[in-house]
């Protein structure tokens, strides 16, 4: 029987519409109780810090820490992962960083702080790999777009509860977001391996593991996957992160709490716009998702610095969140595809690409800030978006 031209898409949407698997809806539930305690204690953790009496410096080699120890971590938790296999590897990640979290609450002097948060960073690379690898094993490629952004959604409502529970537990002591930072991650790490059955491949003949790693960098699909994971760490820690709340107060002269409440109206918008990206992503193509999202994303950070009114900053950042449900699952889902049966190193090598942008982006960003222009700042990450965008033109079409 001849099939027709719409029929491949018409076989897709089956797939689309078929149910998650188990292990990725326990996942989202995981992530959300991660990013419920982390989301407590970002807030707190600069003034805990500078109750040492130490500087802005010794306050942001603490936050670098976590990033910087994920990095170099990294490729050694692909291969755990190999080894020991997702579940157990995510479980212990959890616990380091729910003991070392729980420990910083106890901390008498600022070296002990700064270990113990590098000690959580190897422990968030271990849960981020495992996590990740896990979704590639039990999903199809015609899943893995909403897969990533029903995970990504946990993360997401996680991190807007936890600021405003952070806020409660502040009037109680500042020592009390890490001891429930450390009470989250044990419900989390104990979902995780109680209810997380792993193991299993949906494809596992989706691409032969033949050559190995060095097959997986000479992918383009891969390529395209880390490049644009860059841009996005880059983007959402460099300039949004670091950057924009200065502009508030500085240039908006509004008060600080603005730029939370731009942030939570960004995130509701993100949160909701995973859905369709994801069906998006899947059901229509990585390639288009990635082109279009990120060049979006480009024209939003490099108008950010013009805007003269605060609704004009919220509109913009409104409109970079909808692009950014794109970024996170079109991505992640590319790599997926390319490394195929592999398992940890190459989701290990992936998520370090974020991690540079990360640790970098902030610096350069703020480099170019004092030396320039907030203009100059923002382009950073605009041009690296944009390269990004133009970089999976070179994808072949889907």
């Amino acid at each position: 029987m001849t099939r027709g031209p719409l029929d491949h898409l018409r076989g897709r949407g089956r797939i689309r519409r078929e149910p998650l698997p188990r292990d990725v809806r326990v996942l989202g539930v995981v992530a959300f109780f991660v990013m419920l305690g982390f989301g407590v204690v970002i807030p707190v953790l600069p003034v805990f810090v500078r109750g040492f009496g130490v500087g802005y410096i010794e306050v942001g080699a603490v936050i670098s820490a976590f990033a910087v120890m994920r990095l170099v971590v990294a490729p050694v938790v692909g291969r755990l992962v190999d080894r020991w296999g997702e579940r157990i590897v995510l479980a212990v990640g959890i616990g380091i960083v729910a003991v070392s979290s729980g420990a910083v609450g106890i901390a008498t002097d600022y070296p002990q702080v700064l270990v113990l948060r590098g000690l959580g960073g190897i422990g968030s690379a271990m849960f981020s790999v495992a996590a990740m690898t896990l979704i590639i094993g039990v999903t199809s490629s015609t899943q893995r777009g909403r897969a990533v952004g029903f995970w990504q959604g946990g993360f997401l409502i996680g991190g807007m509860a936890g600021p405003a529970v952070g806020g409660l537990l502040t009037t109680i002591s500042l020592t009390a977001p890490f001891f429930f930072y450390a009470a989250t991650l044990a419900v989390a790490g104990g979902v995780g391996l109680v209810l997380l059955r792993g193991g299993g491949r949906a494809e596992t003949a989706e691409t032969p593991d033949d050559g190995g790693m060095r097959a997986v960098l000479r992918d383009r699909r891969f390529q395209v996957a880390s490049v644009a994971n860059l841009a996005s760490g880059w983007a959402v820690m460099g300039v949004r992160g670091a950057l924009v709340p200065v502009l508030v107060v500085e240039v908006l002269h509004r008060e600080p709490a603005w730029t939370g409440i731009a942030f939570a109206i960004a995130a509701v918008v993100q949160t909701i716009a995973l859905g369709p990206a994801g069906r998006f992503v899947d059901s229509v193509g990585r390639r288009p998702a990635i082109v279009g999202a990120f060049a979006v994303g480009a024209v939003t950070m490099m108008s950010i610095p013009f805007v003269t009114e605060l609704w004009m900053l919220i509109a913009l950042l409104v409109v970079y969140a909808v692009a950014a449900a794109f970024i996170g699952t079109a991505p992640s889902a590319l790599m997926s595809d390319a490394a195929g049966g592999r398992r940890g190193t190459p989701v290990a090598v992936f998520q370090a690409s974020a991690d540079v942008g990360s640790i970098v982006g902030p610096l350069a960003a703020g480099a170019l800030l004092d030396a320039f222009s907030y203009p100059a700042a923002f382009a950073s990450a605009a041009v690296l978006m944009l390269a990004a965008s133009v970089f999976a033109v070179t994808l072949r079409r889907e």
